[in-house]
């Protein structure tokens, strides 16, 4: 396999960097594409959309639905760029989708992503085994909140990049099968789980997409007690509390949304008030975007 992931294939990897980096945007604006009706894209809207999530995997779109609660706008608009295998878990909604609000009675209370509560830099599904990695994240929301609840965005290939850049031994020590563990416990799907370990990069044997699992929360996770290890997650940890360029900041609206190959996220706290009770979909996904792979996207 050819792919610029795997560190002994460096001439593919700076033939994928010098395309990766030409012309890759540094504003958030530039990750924006409106469009009228997720449910229903134009040829024009879709290929915006596909375009922009070949160059840092992810989009944010803006519709018009505005506060419209129809589950068919994620669920329509994932389906057109290939993204249909949900994760279903305990905590979702019976469709699939989960919905991220504010919680005081339910099973959810107590998990953060149902709390008012700022969430750190991740991968969603980090604690999940290996046979159910997730691929894509869709994001849409139907009420933001009276204040707060922003998102940071990055790009998990430039994360790599820079990483790799800076040290290919940081690569090494976070692609080890044992680099993070997650100890067992309930988690935010209700259920309980073994010790879960695995890398935090991994690449795809059939396509060589790249994968990342990561979380910066600090409790309840376990790094393998190496140096270099320690020292590619305080590099990373360094990276993300910095203000690249490559890292993005968006509040969504009613009616926008972000999809992508699950880049790194996180949420700022937010505020509610008694006409904005933020509420978001969310879907999770065992599909990459289509038409986004690295085999597809760049000449190697």
């Amino acid at each position: 396999m050819n792919s610029p992931f795997l560190l002994e294939n460096e001439s593919a990897y700076q033939a994928w960097r010098d395309q990766k980096l030409k012309n890759y945007p540094t504003r958030v604006a530039q990750l924006i594409v409106e469009v009228n009706d997720p449910r229903n894209l134009s040829a024009v809207e879709y290929q915006a959309i596909l375009d922009c999530c070949r160059k840092t995997n992810m989009v944010v779109y803006a519709g018009k639905t505005g506060a419209d609660p129809d589950k068919d706008i994620p669920r329509l608009l994932g389906k057109r760029l290939g993204l249909e295998r949900l994760d279903h878990n305990v905590l979702a909604d019976e469709d699939g989708l989960t919905s991220l609000k504010v919680v005081a009675d339910s099973p959810r209370q107590g998990f953060i992503p149902y709390t008012d509560r700022p969430i750190k830099w991740h991968t969603d599904g980090y604690y999940n085994p290996s046979h159910r990695q997730i691929w894509g994240l869709q994001l849409h929301c139907v009420q933001s909140a009276a204040s707060g609840g922003e998102n940071a965005l990055m790009d998990h290939e430039i994360a790599y990049l820079l990483m790799r850049d800076e040290n290919p031994d940081f690569i090494r020590a976070l692609m080890q099968p044992d680099a993070m563990t997650i100890p067992a416990r309930v988690e935010e799907d209700g259920v309980a789980r073994p010790d879960e370990a695995g890398p935090v990069f991994s690449v795809h044997p059939k396509s060589g997409d790249l994968h990342m699992r990561y979380t910066a929360r600090t409790r309840s996770i376990i790094w393998k007690r190496d140096a270099i290890t320690l020292a590619a997650v305080a590099f990373l940890e360094k990276l993300l509390d910095s203000d690249l360029p490559y890292i993005y900041r968006a509040r969504l609206e009613p009616g926008m949304g972000l999809i992508g190959n699950n880049v790194l996220h996180d949420r700022a706290g937010f505020a509610n008030d008694e006409a904005h009770h933020r509420l978001l979909y969310r879907a999770r996904y065992y599909d990459r975007i289509a038409g986004t792979s690295v085999g597809e996207v760049y000449d190697l």
